[in-house]
């Protein structure tokens, strides 16, 4: 959409609950500036299996997609990703991403300013992070690892409760692992990492 062109409209009277229910999320972020490589791990419960799954996705550079351990190949263009044929039962959804925060000068999902890594993804800013229902209706429990430079980074933080970290042997590079116990949607989603 050119900058000056007339959003879309949206009807209430158009809504429709996502045919797939986000039970948890698991992200894995290695921070780096011009790559950081994104992980996620959804366990999903479908509605409608008969209908596609269709994330919201930004700006980004898709690795892999796994369901259920085995690699897939979904329909992807600049607006996102499609998954047709899903399961009936509970499944789970892994997709790897890259970004460049370095080069986000949009501001909006995962960016440097000043040297830290930094989100903001209200109101749409999470799909330039990973693919995913980037709605406010789609709540989910998140838990999220982050890997960066120590001395660069000495500071890893996220929502919810710290629940470990610590050193990664041989390299300059440290973890932390934050869990949120309460269900939120994708624009409540922080990360910040720097000194």
């Amino acid at each position: 959409m050119k900058p000056d062109a007339t959003p879309p409209t949206i009807l209430l009277s158009d809504y429709r609950p996502t045919p797939y229910a986000i039970v948890s999320l698991d992200l894995d972020f290695r921070l780096d500036p011009q790559a950081t490589r994104v992980t996620s791990r959804m366990d999903i419960r479908p509605r409608d299996s008969k209908l596609p799954l269709v994330f919201s996705g930004e700006k980004l550079k898709l690795v892999s997609v796994k369901l259920d351990g085995r690699e897939i190949t979904p329909v992807v263009d600049e607006h996102g990703l499609s998954i047709s044929g899903l399961p009936e039962t509970d499944f789970t959804l892994e997709i790897e991403t890259e970004c460049d925060p370095a080069g986000n000068t949009a501001l909006s999902g995962l960016y440097q300013s000043n040297g830290m890594f930094c989100t903001q993804c209200e109101a749409e800013g999470f799909r330039r992070i990973t693919y995913f229902y980037d709605r406010p209706d789609v709540m989910t429990r998140y838990t999220v690892r982050m890997e960066a430079s120590k001395s660069h980074c000495p500071v890893l933080l996220s929502n919810g409760n710290y629940h470990k970290g610590g050193d990664i042997d041989g390299t300059d590079r440290h973890f932390a692992i934050w869990q949120d116990p309460h269900p939120k949607p994708s624009y409540l989603f922080a990360l910040v990492a720097g000194d």
